[in-house]
């Protein structure tokens, strides 16, 4: 199970470990977000602190309409206890994390200030 809490402003937020290829990890808070369809993003400085070997350019609609587009690198995130390689897409916001790398959990959210958060492998 992973487990993050609900911050001041709303934002269900769990703490991850993302490694880059020469064993470089940093820990992140990252914001779930069910409107990113992505694995995780991470901010330039992330990307380059980390090491990370870039894979393709990617594209996104965004909620406003408009057109977004990215790199796209590759990182591995300690995800429920175990390694994942992941695509990271690069984006000038707050880490979030995004549907694909949500897929097969459940998650549960108590949506008041300090609240649980949780994500629990579905079987």
């Amino acid at each position: 199970m992973i487990s993050g809490i609900v911050t001041p402003n709303a934002e269900a937020v769990i703490t991850l470990r993302v490694r880059g290829p020469g064993g470089q990890e940093e820990e992140i808070e990252a914001v779930i977000d069910t409107g990113f369809d992505g694995w995780l993003s991470l901010c330039p400085g992330l990307v380059v602190t980390l090491g990370l070997p870039w894979r393709r350019r990617g594209r996104a609609l965004l909620a406003d309409g408009s057109e977004s587009i990215f790199d796209i690198y590759e990182a591995i995130v300690i995800w429920d206890g175990e390694p994942r390689r992941i695509a990271v897409d690069e984006a000038d916001t707050d880490p979030l994390v995004g549907m694909a790398l949500m897929n097969g959990y459940a998650v549960g959210i108590q949506v008041v200030n300090g609240g649980m958060v949780t994500l629990e492998v579905m079987i």
